[in-house]
């Protein structure tokens, strides 16, 4: 039986992930593939990483993470606020340190809806006056 230390839920635009905290030595899983293989841009993991990073806990834990919803940098942001959330939930002396690098604010900006009468949610359509 494995044992969860921490969990967390992370959201970004319409991604959610669920973060599993476990005993190990630093692997990284999302929806059952390695981390640097599921997301193909360094900087987004490099960002995943980050909470670890902040908290010195790289090669302390083993994560298990599965992220629904929205596309590779949604899912990122999910990932990171998600880790966050469970690293604090493990060990409240590193809420300071998240909190400090912004790793457990949620971020609010999300997709503006469509208004009708235009093209988008800003784009107008073409204005002819004659």
């Amino acid at each position: 039986m494995v044992k969860n230390l921490g969990i967390g839920t992370g959201r970004r635009k319409t991604s959610v992930a669920r973060v599993y905290l476990r005993d190990g030595a630093g692997k990284v899983l999302v929806n059952g593939i390695e981390l640097d293989k599921y997301f193909h841009l360094s900087e987004l993991v490099m960002g995943v990483r980050a909470p670890l990073v902040a908290t010195a806990s790289e090669n302390k834990f083993d994560i298990v993470i599965t992220v629904l919803g929205g596309g590779p940098v949604g899912q990122a942001g999910a990932c990171r606020h998600g880790i966050a959330r469970a690293l604090a939930q493990f060990d409240e002396s590193n809420h300071v340190a998240l909190r400090a690098n912004g790793f457990l604010t949620r971020d609010p900006r999300m997709v503006e809806r469509k208004k009708y009468g235009q093209r988008g949610a800003r784009r107008r359509f073409q204005f002819s006056k004659r």
